[in-house]
């Protein structure tokens, strides 16, 4: 794939992105170039607890929409440190169904990280393949940190996707099944409404290419590429894995796994789906400008 003409859409930091802000970037972003940048919005999570919350939310999101936010992004925060005067707020709490109804009406794709990888809840020993990350990153610890399991944050999530089927739900991370691209493909069998990106699981993808190449190509309509920040030096490795048959080269950051990575060799068809395709059916208002046919 040569010539890539990326489009980048602009989410708001974690603890606010709602209103003003939406309103500020879509005119900032307009300004800078329209047709390479758009805005998503984040849920106001003020006032949970209160009487009338999940109407208020609705609407914000709604008035966020029509400022010109594309879509909606749900950051780990729901389902891991979200508490209400209750304790824990699940990830399919239904305080939140008139928000998810609310981007179904404008179909708006959810862009939604929940849970963190799976190693990272399970004891730091031998057996963990998170090893290294736990040494490093003791914060993402969450076996020694929290009550709840990763199994119960992914059964939450994927009980959301159900309960809103004509909700466009994209599942960041893969879904965190990287390493069970079975379990995952049943997941997109059984819910059409769901889609998946592939940012930080590189190392997953790279160890089982042969696997991976087979997925990607079943679900070539139905995968995202992303990235969790911008970072130049970190796209070559993302685009050596997708479209060539490079064997035995460096992962991004080696706590992610302790092994080299393998090319997918990915035809061009796919990875134009993966590039650029899929995100212009599913996101309302890209621009396919200057994007190969």
């Amino acid at each position: 794939m040569d010539g890539l003409n990326m489009r980048i859409l602009i989410n708001s930091p974690v603890g606010g992105g709602q209103g003003k802000w939406v309103a500020d970037a879509v005119k900032a972003m307009k300004g800078r170039d329209a047709q390479r940048f758009a805005v998503m919005t984040n849920i106001d999570y003020a006032g949970l607890d209160e009487p009338g919350y999940s109407a208020r939310a609705a609407a914000q999101v709604e008035t966020d929409i029509k400022a010109g936010a594309i879509g909606l992004k749900v950051w780990k925060h729901l389902g891991m440190m979200l508490n209400d005067a209750k304790g824990r707020v699940k990830v399919d709490d239904p305080r939140f169904d008139a928000v998810w109804e609310v981007c179904a009406k404008y179909k708006i794709p959810v862009l939604i990280h929940t849970a963190d990888p799976w190693g990272l809840f399970q004891p730091m020993d031998k057996n963990n393949e998170r090893w290294l990350e736990l040494k490093l990153r003791a914060t993402r610890n969450q076996s020694q940190q929290t009550n709840f399991t990763w199994e119960q944050l992914i059964e939450e999530q994927h009980n959301l996707f159900a309960r809103h089927p004509n909700t466009i739900f994209i599942n960041a991370h893969l879904g965190w099944l990287g390493h069970d691209l079975g379990k995952l493909g049943e997941l997109l069998d059984r819910l059409p409404n769901v889609y998946a990106e592939i940012g930080a699981i590189t190392s997953e993808l790279g160890r089982q290419p042969r696997a991976a190449q087979r997925f990607f190509k079943k679900y070539q309509d139905r995968i995202l590429f992303g990235k969790d920040l911008y970072d130049v030096g970190e796209y070559y490795t993302y685009f050596r894995l997708l479209e060539t048959d490079d064997d035995y080269f460096d992962p991004i950051r080696k706590y992610h796994g302790i092994w080299k990575l393998y090319g997918l060799d990915l035809p061009d068809d796919v990875l134009k789906k993966l590039y650029y395709k899929n995100a212009l059916r599913i996101f309302p208002g890209l621009s396919s400008e200057g994007f190969p046919q």
